[in-house]
């Protein structure tokens, strides 16, 4: 048995070799984006939470960033008094929201609850796979977790996109199907709140989301009242 020791230690090392070795691909790699209109708002973020006085962050892309537009009313009702602050950017992906994290978005606060809802950006043809979208998502919680440890996540699940059923909206099915298992974690809650914006027959409508994919006043109202029983309790409210 003694024998076997010296090979065993190189077969793991071998094993640990590989795994580092193995190129990680774009949903997991952080990185930022080219603009100045994307650098000073991110640098916006920083200036705003070195501030301090943060119970409530929301993180994700332009469905998030248009809370200060369409969705401006619903905030100031429901998230505003609760000392809210906004990290959406229009066009994000899982890659730069990790970066985000990485350079300032969350530095030296602690708030109460982050409400995640990005990915779908990562979901065109000839971006991610959806086990690379699970990947990134995933990524993005766990980097919440080691830079926000003592902070709850409300994880909600990638909103349907398109007029009517169609391939990219089945593709981010799967990937909700699996994040739904984030749930499991003691700092995760996952919300799925999507079918809240689909009509019987399949179809979203236009006065919820007049591209199929950003939302309208009313949108905004019912994703606000879709989480608040949740982000309630999260809250300790």
């Amino acid at each position: 048995m003694k024998s076997l020791i010296p090979v065993l230690a190189v077969f793991a090392l071998a094993v640990g070799t590989i795994a580092e070795d193995k190129p990680k691909h774009s949903a997991v790699s952080p990185a930022p984006r080219d603009g100045d209109w994307w650098a000073k708002r991110h640098a916006s973020f920083n200036k705003r939470v070195a501030e301090g006085n943060v119970d409530l962050i929301f993180i994700g892309d332009s469905i998030t960033h248009a809370w200060e537009n369409a969705g401006k009313a619903v905030w100031a009702k429901y998230f505003a008094k609760r000392n809210a602050v906004n990290l959406g950017i229009s066009g994000d992906r899982t890659q730069h929201v990790l970066w985000r994290l990485d350079n300032g978005n969350v530095k030296n606060i602690s708030p109460k609850v982050a409400v995640v809802m990005i990915g779908t950006n990562n979901s065109g043809e000839g971006r991610n796979t959806a086990e690379e979208m699970i990947d990134g998502v995933t990524a993005v919680v766990d980097k919440l977790h080691a830079k926000l440890p003592k902070t709850k996540v409300l994880l909600l699940d990638i909103f349907p996109r398109g007029q009517r059923i169609n391939a990219q909206r089945g593709k981010i099915l799967q990937v909700n199907q699996v994040l739904s298992l984030l749930d499991k974690r003691p700092n995760v809650t996952f919300l799925r709140i999507g079918q809240k914006f689909v009509s019987a027959d399949g179809s979203i409508a236009k006065d919820i989301m007049p591209d199929f994919l950003h939302l309208k006043p009313k949108g905004y109202a019912i994703w606000a009242e879709a989480i608040e029983p949740t982000l309630a309790r999260l809250m300790g409210e």
